[in-house]
């Protein structure tokens, strides 16, 4: 299984087990970024080692492919100088250091391949990122347009609440009986005041009467 893959699994799996815990979306959200970032850095720095491995293995072959000069050339003296035992001795140096570079330029092309690889799987994962920060600015706007429109939807509900109306309808009954009181009590109050004018108008009558009928009998008093 390749880096990349073995990251995408886990966040995969840390993904899903965050889903099924989830209670806030928004934070469930910004965690699995929060992931994704980390694994991008681990990556990220897991591609600097291999780089800096690659160069420590190509500063070894040089090495080594320097020595092997270095022992060519001494092995040539000592021929030249007619002493074959220290020809020997610089040729098999020579053969150590050439089986060395050989080795090391081997681990150096399969780093290079590794590093390659790396590279790669860091280049997607960045992208998977960047789509996966898009994605959670659309994620985050639809949540909280939802959030509001079930606000919404349970205020006209609560509004359109069939307890509520019958609420109003009540105090609307309750307003009414009150006004029909006062209005009664004003008509009352309207007849009292024409009953004592009604009977102010007979006692005044009935005085005009009564000394009418004194004057015509003589009774009346000076």
């Amino acid at each position: 299984m390749g880096l990349l893959e073995r990251v995408s699994t886990l966040i995969r799996a840390n993904l899903n087990d965050m889903i099924d815990r989830a209670e806030d979306p928004e934070k469930l959200i910004k965690q699995v970024i929060l992931d994704m970032d980390n694994q991008y850095l681990q990556v990220k720095t897991q591609v600097a080692v291999s780089i800096a491995d690659q160069h420590m293995l190509e500063k070894k072959l040089r090495e080594n492919e320097g020595a092997g000069r270095e022992w060519m050339r001494k092995a040539e003296l000592a021929v030249e100088k007619q002493q074959d035992d220290l020809a020997r001795a610089a040729l098999d140096r020579f053969q150590t250091s050439q089986k060395l570079a050989l080795s090391y330029r081997e681990q150096v092309d399969d780093q290079k391949l590794q590093v390659e690889t790396l590279k790669n799987a860091l280049i997607k994962l960045e992208q998977k990122l960047d789509e996966a920060k898009a994605k959670r600015d659309l994620f985050l706007a639809r949540h909280r347009r939802g959030v509001a429109l079930g606000k919404a939807a349970r205020a006209q509900s609560a509004i359109d609440d069939n307890s509520r109306s019958a609420a109003f309808d009540r105090l609307q009954d309750r307003v009414n009986h009150t006004e029909a009181i006062a209005s009664g009590e004003v008509e009352l109050s309207n007849e009292n005041a024409g009953d004592r004018l009604a009977r102010l108008d007979r006692d005044s009558e009935i005085e005009r009467l009564l000394t009418e009928l004194k004057s015509k009998h003589g009774l009346l008093t000076q």
